[in-house]
């Protein structure tokens, strides 16, 4: 299932929204220029150096490395449908402020439940899961049009936010519940999608919507 667009109006213009895209986009092709492994070695966040209290600005910029192509369009495409709107109803300043507590927060539940290693973690996946989980909570019935491949066949469907966001979460914890125990390589963190989403249910409560500004004449 795989989401192309939502027919959720934007409150304010996706600044943010827009800019941490780019700013993605820019961070991917200096990799491709300095090379994919050095780049993240050298800032994407290595578990046991985190725990050693070891290159802490690695926290903020893993997330806006990727591993890849697919890596980096798959987290862009989530964060433009669904980010616009979380960023129309807390502001464009909460939502920056909300959109890296979320990506902390994944990074420290990928560690905890991961287990420490020399693997460094890289990508927004995190940041943004925590933005699916604010749309779940403020916009499940939001209609998002979705590709959805049967057999050798595709079908394009609107369905609801939370089936969408439904469907994704259960998916996630399926594949975090079966690598436990498992001696982990290179791969997807699906503790840290797990552990944005959770934060981004919780933290969209303390976050309270900004006010829209309305002239009168």
């Amino acid at each position: 299932m795989i989401p192309i667009k939502d027919d959720n109006p934007r409150l304010r213009p996706p600044i943010f929204t827009v800019g941490l895209i780019a700013l993605n986009i820019v961070a991917f092709y200096f990799e491709i220029q300095f090379g994919l492994d050095t780049v993240v070695y050298q800032y994407g966040a290595i578990p046991s150096h985190i725990v050693e209290l070891q290159s802490l600005e690695t926290l903020l910029t893993s997330m806006f490395l990727h591993g890849g192509f697919l890596h980096l369009g798959g987290n862009m495409l989530y964060l433009w449908i669904f980010g616009d709107n979380i960023e129309g109803y807390l502001g464009h300043s909460r939502f920056l402020m909300f959109y890296l507590l979320c990506g902390l927060v994944a990074v420290f539940t990928h560690i905890f439940l991961s287990g420490i290693s020399e693997i460094p973690m890289v990508g927004a996946s995190g940041a943004v899961s925590g933005l699916l989980g604010a749309y779940l909570v403020k916009y499940p019935k939001a209609r998002v049009l979705v590709v959805i491949p049967i057999v050798w066949f595709l079908t394009i469907r609107k369905i609801p936010a939370y089936i969408v966001l439904g469907f994704w979460f259960v998916m996630q914890l399926f594949y975090a519940l079966s690598s436990l125990g498992i001696s982990q390589g290179g791969g997807v963190a699906f503790w840290a999608h797990i552990g944005g989403f959770a934060a981004g249910i919780v933290l969209i409560y303390l976050f309270p919507a900004k006010k829209l500004k309305v002239s009168s004449n």
